[in-house]
């Protein structure tokens, strides 16, 4: 398992899982959430990227299957 902390304004955490093929994202906003099917090549790219939150929104994003872990804030109903 490798996890690093990203200095970008969206994303703060990431930890992948190569075994699993998961990729789970810490949001600074909105939460923990984990993606299946994730490649390695798109952890390393996403750990290198210039700015996290524009690869997360290109590469990422409605590419692979995702589940919501925990929320940051508990959310109003």
């Amino acid at each position: 398992m490798r996890a690093r902390r990203l200095n970008s304004s969206l994303i703060e955490r990431i930890v992948f899982d190569e075994e699993a093929e998961t990729l789970r994202i810490r949001f600074r906003r909105s939460g923990e959430y984990l993606y299946s099917g994730v490649p390695r090549a798109i952890y390393e790219a996403l750990s290198r990227a210039k700015s996290a939150g524009t690869f997360f929104n290109e590469a990422i994003k409605g590419r692979f299957a995702c589940q919501p872990l925990r929320r940051r804030y508990p959310v109003e109903e």
